[in-house]
């Protein structure tokens, strides 16, 4: 006797279901498509932004205290013009440093023994410094400032090593990150750098 095979076909209701199913596998692997350009694109902005108009560093070390402490995370800014008391980073020797501008371009530079600066003559009054000192210099005052270049210190004079050490010398122009502006860490410091 031969036997006969029976086969099955699906119910409509499965076969709807069965397309909701697939249905929704498309949707999903689309969202999840999108999802992960999207998070694609938003990346390389932040890279971007980060990179090119807002850095964001870490300060290490201490020659900029007390304005800003080891561990210290602060945004810059990129801009084309620097000024007195700008708190700058920039390129040295594949590192970067962080010193504030006390010099600009053309400008006479004088410093006492007591660390008392002057500029074209005049004393240079500095409310960011806990104390002076003449730190590590091995440059003749007074000391003109070369063109297109910064004359700059750190805020920690005594142990500073910056525009009054040749090795360091003037910052140049194309050297600069960007000016320091924003303290992002710790947060209980969180604010504008002065």
């Amino acid at each position: 006797m031969k036997r006969k095979s029976i086969t099955c076909l699906p119910t409509v209701q499965q076969l709807e279901q069965e397309l909701k199913r697939e249905a929704y596998r498309k949707r999903y692997r689309r969202m999840l498509g999108s999802t992960i350009s999207t998070l694609i694109v938003v990346a390389a902005a932040v890279v971007l932004i980060s990179h090119l108009l807002l850095p964001i560093l870490r300060i290490y070390g201490t020659s900029m205290t007390p304005t800003l402490t080891d561990g210290n995370i602060v945004a810059a800014i990129r801009k084309g013009s620097y000024e007195r008391a700008d708190i700058i980073a920039f390129y040295y020797n594949n590192k970067i440093l962080v010193k504030r501008v006390i010099g600009l371009p053309g400008e006479w530079i004088d410093m006492d023994e007591n660390g008392n600066v002057s500029i074209n003559g005049q004393t240079l009054q500095e409310p960011y410094l806990k104390e002076k000192a003449f730190g590590e210099c091995d440059i003749q005052f007074p000391y003109q400032v070369p063109d297109s270049r910064y004359f700059v210190m750190g805020d920690h004079r005594s142990v500073s090593s910056d525009s009054r050490n040749s090795d360091v010398g003037c910052v140049s122009e194309e050297d600069i990150v960007g000016t320091l502006v924003f303290r992002l860490w710790p947060l209980n410091e969180l604010g504008e750098i002065e």
